[in-house]
């Protein structure tokens, strides 16, 4: 089956779009999460199921979001494109490969782009879960979800730059900066 995802993949020319999309949307979602939590300690709020709840409440529709606007572009897109081929052609194709890419592959494109910003902020909120959960952090779970959700965002950044051909590490600290300024922004406009 994975084989048959990367050649519809392939013939589709969809990986980088997987790929930009998994990174696009795990970085919103990373971002989001990291809003939240920085929004959370400057109102001073320590409930930590209210801040699960609200969090969740943001992946999940950061998830439902990304898939239902990753679907509906990509499925006329791949429609539009297969058009073109079949006219170009001068033949039904809905049977071929490319037919079925063009099935598949918003599908595909769809549950990565919901999935990516969905499973960060799961791992952005496990200090907090497992704070719940009564097992003991050495930090507060909100400083350890902060710190979760800065290694992550710098990871996606080293992964763009490897694919870049760029120094990993300043692209890392690309996005890190981001996240930084994000976090001084709220600091700045909600802390008053």
């Amino acid at each position: 089956m994975l084989g048959q995802v990367k050649f519809l993949l392939d013939i589709s020319r969809s990986r980088d779009i997987v790929r930009r999309y998994f990174v696009v949307n795990g970085f919103d979602g990373a971002l989001t999460m990291l809003g939240l939590i920085i929004g959370f300690i400057v109102s001073e709020s320590d409930d930590l199921a209210v801040i699960i709840n609200v969090c969740l409440g943001a992946a999940i529709a950061l998830g439902m979001s990304g898939l239902s606007s990753a679907y509906i572009s990509e499925s006329a897109e791949r429609k539009h494109a297969l058009d073109k081929l079949e006219q170009a052609m001068i033949s039904d194709l809905g049977d071929s490969a490319h037919g079925e890419a063009s099935r598949w592959v918003p599908l595909l494109v769809a549950l990565v782009n919901g999935l990516a910003p969905l499973l960060i902020s799961f791992l952005i909120l496990l200090p907090i879960w497992l704070s719940i959960s009564g097992i003991v952090l050495p930090l507060s779970p909100l400083y350890a979800a902060i710190i979760v959700a800065l290694l992550l965002i710098f990871l996606l950044g080293m992964f763009l730059g490897s694919i870049a051909g760029i120094s990993w590490l300043r692209s890392g600290l690309q996005t890190l900066l981001v996240a930084v300024v994000t976090v001084v922004l709220i600091y700045l406009f909600a802390g008053r």
